[in-house]
């Protein structure tokens, strides 16, 4: 089965739980055509990510001309469809997080994309995350009645539904995929109740490749890592604050923060304030490979984040068999179960942060060594890429057959 996948931007560093769920899905047999807005001119790390860049769509790299020309054409082409389009457009723009031009950039990306889907031969569409990709995939099946889906990830997509206006967006789809129960309970809240059938749980997954290496002992050093963008939610100010209190204890302990993003100035400028330049190190963008060596010279994942869906590089340290040491947030405790495989403290809470952070430093190596055994036998029942793209295959399946 030939199917489009459409995403915001692609590839992109923090989204190869993407890549990985495309890839799966042509082991399964389908043929996979990757669509996103932007993305062509992205600096990518990893050569996976290369990869993809080079096999994908994307719809603005022809510049306003190209959008313009498409919206012509098929308005020329099926003005009825159109017309139908432009009015859900305009609608969506009714009370929206974005005022009504965007949404008419959406149509037009809707348009430029229909010349691609027609050409592959796709017979579904799906989009990742519940914002735009969303809304174009729901625009295509307007203009061209292709049957579509898409996965919401959060926290974004559950703080304002209503603007998003994901309860049209589920009502029009032909299933519409959460990554945990709690992902599913929060679309059930703005679902009509006739449409709750609509909402599968397929979680993301991960690929052998990442988690099959040998076990690696756990450092005696110690050594601690936070993996993720460097962004309000996640947590890292609060972390830092709770650091230098450790360190103020005279407590040994080194912190790695393994990504970028938009607080590093910020984050950095207090690491320097609390003098702990020696103790705290950020790594700025790196590859699948670097993150993994990162988390096994580590002697536990820690992620402070105050919102979040399920991250996936929770699952990640799981496999490699490190705890993870993170909040009562989201899906999380679905997957992270205290004393098993890790710790669970509140949100936004530096005291009890600070005694997280001191229990996980004083825990022997072999009591880690079983939590992250049992954190590797959970995540790989839960989160196998291939079992998880099987659970997928069949809505899209599903799907075609009920339209067809």
């Amino acid at each position: 089965m030939k199917i489009a996948y459409l995403i915001n931007q692609y590839p992109k560093v923090s989204h190869s739980f993407i890549r990985r769920e495309i890839l799966a899905l042509e082991r399964q047999g389908f043929d996979v055509l990757r669509v996103a807005v932007r993305g062509w001119d992205a600096e990518l790390v990893d050569p996976e990510d290369r990869s993809e860049q080079a096999r994908t769509t994307y719809l603005l790299q022809d510049g306003v001309g190209a959008l313009a020309k498409a919206v012509l054409r098929v308005a020329a082409q099926a003005p009825r469809r159109f017309a139908a389009a432009l009015r859900l457009a305009l609608q969506m723009g009714r009370r929206a997080d974005r005022p009504w031009p965007y949404h008419l950039i959406y149509l037009a990306e809707a348009c430029r994309a229909l010349p691609a889907l027609h050409a592959f031969g796709v017979r579904h569409v799906h989009a990742h995350f519940g914002t735009n990709p969303a809304e174009v995939a729901m625009l295509i099946n307007a203009l061209a009645g292709l049957p579509y889906s898409f996965t919401v990830h959060g926290p974004d997509e559950f703080d304002k539904p209503g603007f998003l206006g994901t309860a049209e967006k589920i009502r029009r789809s032909a299933f519409v995929v959460a990554i945990s129960s709690f992902g599913r309970s929060q679309l059930y809240r703005w679902a009509g109740h006739r449409d709750w059938g609509r909402v599968k749980v397929v979680h993301c997954g991960l690929e052998p490749a990442f988690h099959a290496v040998p076990p690696v002992p756990t450092p005696v050093a110690p050594r601690l890592v936070c993996v993720g963008r460097l962004c309000e939610q996640k947590g890292q100010l609060l972390l830092v604050e709770a650091l230098a209190q450790l360190a103020a204890r005279g407590i040994d302990f080194e912190m790695v923060l393994a990504g970028d993003g938009e607080l590093r100035s910020e984050i950095e400028s207090l690491i320097v304030r609390h003098q702990l330049d020696g103790k705290v190190r950020i790594t700025g963008w790196i590859s699948s490979e670097q993150v993994r060596d990162e988390i096994l010279s580590a002697r536990a994942l820690v992620l402070p984040s105050f919102a979040e869906g399920l991250p996936v590089v929770i699952m990640e340290a799981l496999a490699l068999r490190r705890p993870v040491a993170t909040t009562y947030v989201a899906g999380i405790p679905e997957l992270v179960q205290p004393q098993e495989n890790g710790w669970l403290f509140a949100a936004g809470s530096v005291d009890t942060l600070v005694a997280v952070l001191e229990t996980v430093l004083a825990t022997p190596a072999e009591e880690l060594d079983r939590m992250g055994a049992a954190g590797r036998r959970r995540v790989l029942e839960r989160h196998d890429v291939d079992t998880e793209a099987a659970k997928l295959a069949r809505h899209f399946e599903e799907a075609v057959a009920w339209t067809s």
